[in-house]
């Protein structure tokens, strides 16, 4: 079985970081996902389909060691940091002119 092991992205309806510090073992679906004849349902055969986004780690390491362990092949996504640049309160009502962008763009 393949498996992803990845950090999520910060929720971008909260403004906290509470579950983007773990890491998660997600799944590939083993069978395709059909319809449930009678109520309409989505179901698969696959029983690891009902983990999704469950196992959560607090290290890429331990995360990884689980699914090794287990068996696994595993496939492994970057997080990708997100780049802070501090501002002050009063840089939010500044005017920023096109021609002023291109002069500070390459000054940086």
């Amino acid at each position: 079985m393949r498996v992803r092991v990845y950090r999520p992205a910060k929720s971008a309806s909260q403004s906290g970081y509470a579950l983007a510090h773990q890491w998660v073992i997600e799944a590939e679906n083993a069978t395709p996902r059909v319809p449930e004849h009678i109520m309409g349902w989505s179901s698969a055969r696959d029983t690891f389909s009902c983990l999704r986004g469950r196992l959560r780690f607090p290290s890429q390491d331990d995360a990884i060691a689980f699914a090794k362990g287990n068996g696994w092949s595993v496939i492994m996504n970057e997080p990708q940091e997100r780049t802070f640049r501090p501002r002050t309160y009063a840089q939010n009502f500044r005017i920023q002119r096109p021609q002023d962008e291109e002069r500070t763009a390459y000054t940086k």
